[in-house]
This record gives C-alpha cells, structure tokens and sequence, in this order.
C-alpha cells in the first residue's frame, strides 16, 4: 500500500477535531501532539516528491543536451 500526504492530511484532521471536541487536557494534548506529527509526516513526504520530481526533471533536461 502506497501511503499519500492526503493520508496523513486526513488524519492531521481527525486529530483536531478530537483535540477540539474532547473535554480532557490530557487528551486534547495527546490530539494536538498526533496532529503535528501527522503534518511532518505529510510534509516529509511533499517534499522527498519535490526532490524527486526536480531530480527526474534535470535528468531529463541533461539527457536532452
């Protein structure tokens, strides 16, 4: 299985919404902190994508040259 940034967007979300609609402190910041490592996750992913996609892009540049 093939996971994507939407995955981990997904579950940022499902995370604050539980922090926002709990009445617990302990589990709001078990929500927040959830959250935040959902987001590095997707940006981790983002941008190892972006590095690709620029690696592919100049190989196919010099391979024009």
């Amino acid at each position: 299985m093939s996971v994507t940034s939407e995955f981990y967007l997904a579950r940022a979300a499902e995370c604050a919404r539980e922090a926002e609609t709990t009445l617990l402190a302990n589990v709001r910041e078990r929500c927040r902190r959830s959250e935040e490592a959902w987001l590095a996750m997707a940006n981790r992913l983002r941008k190892g994508e972006r590095l690709r996609d620029e690696a592919a892009a100049e190989k196919a540049k010099v391979g024009t040259n």
